[in-house]
Parts: C-alpha cells; sequence; structure tokens
C-alpha cells in the first residue's frame, strides 16, 4: 500500500512520496511497465516517479499500458488518482480515487486524497464526508486535517460544523467566546464578512472580556469602511488590553483616515514604546508627521523603517515625499525611484 502521506504535504501540494525502494536511479527496465506485483507502490513506481518529476502526461500514458490487462490490477485506480492530484486536474483525480475506495475501503490515502481533491476543485459538500472520515483517524493530532474541514464547512455555509472544527484544533470548547472568535477570523480571512461580524460580536457577548474580540470587530469595520465604529471597537479593546501595541496602531490607522492627525501621531508614539520591532507603525508615523508639515521629523521614522524592512516600497514613496518638501530633490528622485523599482517587482511577482 502507498506511504500514508500528512495532509500538511498534500494541500500544499508536495509531490507524493514513494517508498524508499523506488526512490534508486530509473534503469532502461524500470522505464517500463514493472511485472504486476502484490504490492502496488512498486508495480506503477515508474509512473509515479515521472508525475514526482512533473511528466504528468508520461505518467498517465504508463498507467494505461496496464489498463488493458485484465483482471485490472489492484491499486491502478489509486494511482491514477494520484498522478491526477499532482497534475492538479482534481475531478479527474477524485473520479479515480473513489473507485480505490469502493475497491479497498481501507485504502487512507486515496480518502484523504479523494477529500482534498473535491476540496481542492471547489466541492466543498462532496469533500466534507472523506475529510470527517480523516479527522476520525487522528481527531487531535493532526490540526491541518481540522483546518481544511473547517474551511470546507465555511465554503458549505455550515458555519456552526466550522466551529467544532476550529475549537477542535485549538483544544477549545465548541460553544465558548473564544470558538467564536477563532472562527469569526477565519470567516473574516475568507471574506464571509457578515457572519465573521456575528461571530465575533457572540465572542463579545458571552465573554466582554475576551482580549482581540473587539479588534476583531474594529478590523472588520476598517474594511468595509466603517471608520466611526472602527474608532470605537479598537477603544473598547484598548480598556481590555491597555498593553497591545497593535491596537494602538490600528487605532491610529483609524484616525489617519479621518485625518485626526495629532490623535494618530499620539497613538503611534505609544505603539512604537510598546514594540519597535513592527515597521508599521514607523511607517504610519511617517506619513501623519508628513501629513502635518513635519517632513524633517518624519525623515527619523521613515529611514528606520526603511533600515528595518528595506523592500516596502511606501516607505521610499513617503520618504521621497518628506525629501521633496525640504527641497532634497536629488533624494526624492531616489527614493521615488526605488518605490517604483520595488512595486514593479512585486507586480512581476504576482
Amino acid at each position: 500500500m502507498f506511504r500514508f502521506t500528512s495532509f500538511l504535504l498534500l494541500i500544499l501540494g508536495i509531490a507524493f512520496q514513494l517508498p524508499a525502494q523506488t526512490q534508486q536511479p530509473e534503469t532502461p527496465a524500470q522505464s517500463q511497465p514493472a511485472a504486476k506485483s502484490s504490492d502496488g507502490s512498486s508495480q506503477f513506481a515508474a509512473a509515479l516517479r515521472l508525475s514526482q518529476q512533473g511528466k504528468y502526461d508520461e505518467a498517465v500514458s504508463q498507467l494505461q499500458s496496464f489498463a488493458a490487462v485484465t483482471p485490472k490490477p489492484a491499486g491502478l485506480d489509486h494511482a491514477f488518482g494520484v498522478v491526477y492530484y499532482q497534475k492538479g486536474d482534481y475531478l479527474k483525480a477524485a473520479e479515480y480515487l473513489k473507485e480505490a475506495t469502493n475497491e479497498d475501503t481501507n485504502d487512507k490515502e486515496a480518502v484523504q486524497l479523494l477529500g482534498l481533491s473535491y476540496y481542492r476543485a471547489g466541492r466543498p459538500s462532496e469533500a466534507i464526508p472523506y475529510l470527517e472520515k480523516v479527522q476520525t483517524w487522528y481527531p487531535k493530532a493532526n490540526v491541518d486535517a481540522s483546518y481544511v474541514l473547517g474551511t470546507a464547512y465555511i465554503q458549505a455555509k455550515d458555519y456552526p460544523n466550522a466551529r467544532k472544527s476550529f475549537a477542535r484544533m485549538f483544544d477549545l470548547p465548541p460553544d465558548s467566546a473564544a470558538s467564536y472568535l477563532l472562527t469569526a477570523r477565519m470567516l473574516f480571512r475568507q471574506e464571509y464578512t457578515p457572519i465573521a461580524v456575528e461571530y465575533a460580536q457572540k465572542a463579545v457577548t458571552i465573554d466582554p472580556h475576551l482580549p482581540l474580540a473587539n479588534q476583531l470587530l474594529g478590523e472588520i469595520h476598517m474594511f468595509t469602511s466603517q471608520i466611526p465604529e472602527a474608532i470605537k471597537d479598537f477603544q473598547q479593546e484598548l480598556t481590555i488590553n491597555p498593553a497591545n501595541p497593535s491596537t494602538y496602531y490600528k487605532l491610529a490607522d483609524a484616525y489617519s483616515r479621518v485625518q485626526k492627525w495629532d490623535d494618530a501621531e499620539r497613538l503611534l508614539q505609544r505603539s512604537i514604546w510598546l514594540d519597535a520591532t513592527s515597521t508599521g507603525p514607523f511607517i504610519l508615523l511617517g506619513k501623519v508627521l508628513e501629513k502635518k508639515g513635519e517632513p524633517v521629523l518624519a525623515l527619523g521614522y521613515l529611514q528606520k523603517a526603511a533600515a528595518m524592512d528595506p523592500n516596502n516600497p511606501m516607505t521610499h514613496q513617503i520618504l521621497g515625499q518628506a525629501y521633496r518638501d525640504i527641497g532634497k530633490q536629488d533624494d526624492a528622485a531616489k527614493e521615488l525611484k526605488i518605490a517604483e523599482q520595488l512595486r514593479n517587482k512585486q507586480t512581476d511577482f504576482q
């Protein structure tokens, strides 16, 4: 039987791992379909090795040479499913993997790959029964399985079961405030915004003093351009958690969007006092000071940010503006050129 691969490797699309004896350099004999063997991994080793090398069509061609054999070799559907999964043809993979699970109900590799194939093909409702089965094999050991299952539940709009899956992932009671908050965060990441608000508010209702619940509400309100609501949320978070530097930064960001520069500056100073390792507050403080007409002060914070992260185009953009404001045109042109180059590099990378 094929090696039982972890969910983390599979969801990242890492190549299927063969047993050690199939990792030797290919010989002429290995380039042809192997003789029938009770060990499916050896029988289809050459095809699977081609798939590992990205030669998917050649792998399929080799496997098809087995399809004419009567009776059909055990494990052939499994091998086809692995190759098509690696190729990214998830519905074709699911077709074969479903046959593999019918052939061998104990084929755990096929079951988890089948669930992942449906999941990655955008068919979460069909993925869920197989992902649930995988979860029963290691209900506490594999957080990757819980995450994939929880995400599938979200995509299928089964939010209560998503919450239970994430609660299991973090070892929390499913009806706790923390579970609602974690699920709200996952929902927000996938832009299920109205439900994320509902779950974050439920977390606050269950535990009004739960750290980061109001902050998440503030982030959601910022995302939906509800700035006054976001400001209230962040202020409430600070009454619960006054030592959190990111809340001061996020509240300052909200104030900057309504051009309350003095309030933003005061909060950013507090954020930096609490944590001087994050570039965000330095960049935003430089921007705020530049907007206030204090480019010389802005330069110090922006130069610090550039030293911490020289590849952030926004830092160089605001630096260029600050240099231009104090009449250093050459420095301004240099920084603006760097900002443009970094943006172009990011675009090319995407």
